[in-house]
């Protein structure tokens, strides 16, 4: 019997104590929706989310009590969080990991990523809030046949089909909030020993966009905020997680 059997999927997902759902519908983009609450005042813990067929969408908002370069570290709580997650519900064959830029690879290919933005990009305040979201494709769209893009893949794809998108969401949160837990219990060593479990290309040349620009050198590994070690021909830089701010 399936997870999805075992439960009522019109009843809408149940998150921990102090955090809240809203669902959206239509083509509201819950990240950009949980943006807009956040500006108007709205409570930490909440957590927007829009669930069809072919996509799980969601999104977190944080009311960070430190600055954003050490505020944004969540950004990592909530990959590893998710991996977590799916790595309980999935299959056992089913291998799930991380890059530094928050794409999500199942399987070796591609499937969804992760956004951050805060008010903005000054990494020496304390943000007023700060949005993480995800955007996870579950099954290829009417019409474009599996497999058609191999760098590309869908939870469906890869045997997932029995896991339950509400109960996903669900553990999601409940992994995250543990590792932000941890986090503020103990630092940053736990979560960096979690994460680089799960990381890829590291001691790989990489190229991608980040703020605006493409970078691309050998990635070395993360400094203690996980800001990016990157040696180019020039030496080697770090590029600080803020560098994935999303553009206000």
């Amino acid at each position: 019997m399936s997870v999805t059997d075992l439960r009522d999927e019109t009843a809408g997902p149940t998150f921990p104590p102090l955090f809240s759902g809203l669902a959206v519908t239509g083509a509201a983009d819950p990240f950009e929706h949980a943006r807009a609450q956040a500006v108007l005042g709205c409570d930490a813990g909440l957590v927007v989310h829009r669930i069809t067929s072919e996509r799980l969408q969601a999104a977190i908002v944080f009311a960070p009590e430190n600055p954003l370069r050490d505020a944004i570290v969540a950004l990592i709580a909530c990959g590893v969080g998710f991996q977590n997650a799916l790595g309980a519900l999935a299959p056992p064959e089913v291998a799930v990991q991380l890059t530094w830029d928050g794409r999500i690879h199942v399987n070796g290919a591609t499937c969804g990523r992760f956004r951050v933005a805060a008010p903005d990009g000054d990494p020496e305040a304390e943000p007023d809030w700060l949005i993480i979201g995800i955007n996870l494709p579950l099954s290829p769209p009417d019409g474009v046949d599996p497999g058609v893009d191999p760098t590309a893949t869908t939870l469906f794809e890869e045997g997932c089909a029995d896991v339950s998108p509400v109960t996903l969401l669900e553990a999601w949160v409940r992994h995250t909030l543990y590792w932000i837990t941890r986090m503020i219990d103990e630092g940053n060593r736990p979560l960096h020993s979690e994460w680089r479990g799960l990381a890829l290309e590291i001691g790989e040349d990489v190229r991608m966009a980040v703020g605006g620009t493409t970078q691309a050198g050998t990635f070395l590994g993360v400094d203690e905020s996980f800001g990016m070690l990157l040696r180019t021909s020039a030496g080697t830089q770090v590029i600080p997680l803020t560098a994935l701010l999303e553009d206000q």
